[in-house]
């Protein structure tokens, strides 16, 4: 009966997954825990994008629409990033290649008014794209927060995740 359980309950959660193609996540570590924020304006759109030809997704996200389900981390995430100022992250691509089932994109992230280029392997899933890159606080000279006068620190390193729906 647990077993049964289970797989049911995973079954439901992969069914939820599926369903959200669109989603730009930020995941970092502190040296106690780690943090997850979502955008969830982003995650919440229905917007298709396409890969063909010049027709590049250019994704204007807002800093506000960061959720880390922590309030004081969603308060300090949105701080370190000094929303006040810069309201927005973009993330541009710059172009974007198909070869032998293998998809790679150059992405240009706008953060703090500092500008980084990436190259970016994505993979397809269910009319989706997804992707990953490690990426640092350090790439847009960010300091990463403290909090205690240093005994809780967050870490230079950043996994930026994407899965962007796609047409057919």
């Amino acid at each position: 009966m647990k077993k049964s359980i289970f797989y049911l309950v995973f079954l439901l959660l992969m069914g939820f997954y599926a369903a959200q193609q669109n989603a730009v996540e930020i995941n970092g570590w502190t040296n106690i825990s780690t943090f997850k924020c979502v955008n969830n304006a982003f995650k919440n759109s229905s917007s298709i994008y396409s890969f063909a030809g010049n027709d590049l997704p250019n994704l204007v996200l807002k800093v506000a629409d960061f959720d880390c389900k922590n309030k004081m981390m969603t308060a300090d995430f949105r701080k370190t990033l000094i929303e006040d100022q810069y309201p927005t992250l973009t993330i541009r691509f710059i172009n974007f290649t198909k070869n032998s089932g293998r998809f790679n994109a150059l992405v240009e992230v706008k953060m703090m008014n500092r500008v980084k280029k990436y190259s970016i392997d994505f993979s397809e899933y269910k009319n989706s794209l997804t992707g990953n890159k490690r990426i640092k606080f350090s790439d847009f000279n960010i300091v990463p927060p403290k909090k205690m006068g240093g005994i809780i620190f967050v870490k230079d390193d950043l996994d930026l995740q994407f899965s962007l729906a796609i047409k057919d």
